[in-house]
């Protein structure tokens, strides 16, 4: 009786600090669970989505391939394609019952809820990197692909050594915001009893039967890893564009051997135009 006196006499912020201080290895540990499913699962999706979204911009014309190679591009086509439309046109959480369920009942591979989540959480991931990956190729100048070919380079030369770095750096904002995205879509992962953030505050609900204060206390939570890792995101890309490691050609910094023999400079020329 005294111990349910006490509670009844609990305000909402004395409830508040009873959370935190009762169980606080229980939020500590689903915060764990949910940043390395967001990054792992990040990181997993967005090399599956780099190697579907290259493969993906694969020239099949006839002047680049010959019959069975264009069958062989198109039929991967088709298949990558299934993924990517699957995977982003069905919702994640009934995607980790499928994989944890189906899985097991379907090719009695039973898989323990946290690797099952990340399997999900990469995959899906992958499926909309594949797509970013696409764009990000695409919204490179052709004239680059062009120029790359006509001093010998094949596909994956090209790619590796003039598109990659490129589009890597275009999609750097779409990869962080998946990356932010996945620390809260990791919260459907509860309907297999991963135990994530939102897991436990479920568990300790069901304990307390404060669902209010409970679920208050993980939104905070989820709102300060968001909001942490987006401004660190920032940092990163603001870091990457690095304007002060550029300096202006001018007359005064080409050297003498690349400036015409009147002593004009190319740049200076085409200014002048």
């Amino acid at each position: 009786m005294t111990q349910l006196a006490a509670a009844g006499d609990r305000n909402f912020w004395d409830w508040i600090a009873y959370i935190v201080e009762d169980y606080w290895s229980w939020l500590l540990k689903g915060v764990g669970v949910t940043m390395f499913l967001a990054l792992t699962g990040t990181v997993v999706g967005v090399l599956l989505g780099l190697g579907v979204g290259v493969v993906r911009t694969i020239p099949a014309d006839r002047h680049s391939a010959g019959p069975a190679k264009r069958v062989l591009l198109k039929t991967i086509n088709v298949l990558l394609g299934v993924y990517v439309e699957v995977f982003r046109g069905t919702p994640m959480m009934v995607q980790a019952m499928v994989v944890y369920y189906g899985l097991g009942m379907a090719f009695q591979i039973n898989l323990n809820v946290v690797t099952a989540g990340l399997l999900v959480v990469s995959i899906n991931t992958g499926a909309y990197m594949a797509e970013i990956v696409r764009g990000g190729i695409q919204s490179i100048d052709p004239g680059q692909t062009e120029a790359a070919k006509a001093v010998g380079m094949g596909h994956w030369a090209t790619m590796r050594g003039v598109i990659l770095p490129q589009a890597i750096r275009n999609i750097l904002p779409a990869t962080g915001n998946e990356f932010v995205i996945n620390i809260k879509d990791t919260s459907v992962l509860m309907v297999i009893g991963t135990s994530e953030l939102f897991f436990q505050g479920k568990s300790i609900d069901g304990i307390l039967y404060q669902t209010f204060p409970v679920y208050l206390l993980v939104a905070a939570i989820y709102l300060v890893l968001t909001f942490s890792t987006t401004r660190l995101l920032r940092l990163a890309e603001r870091h990457l564009e690095g304007p002060e490691n550029f300096t202006l050609a001018t007359s005064s910094t080409v050297p003498e051997s690349i400036l015409r023999p009147g002593g004009e400079n190319f740049g200076s020329r085409a200014r002048t135009r």
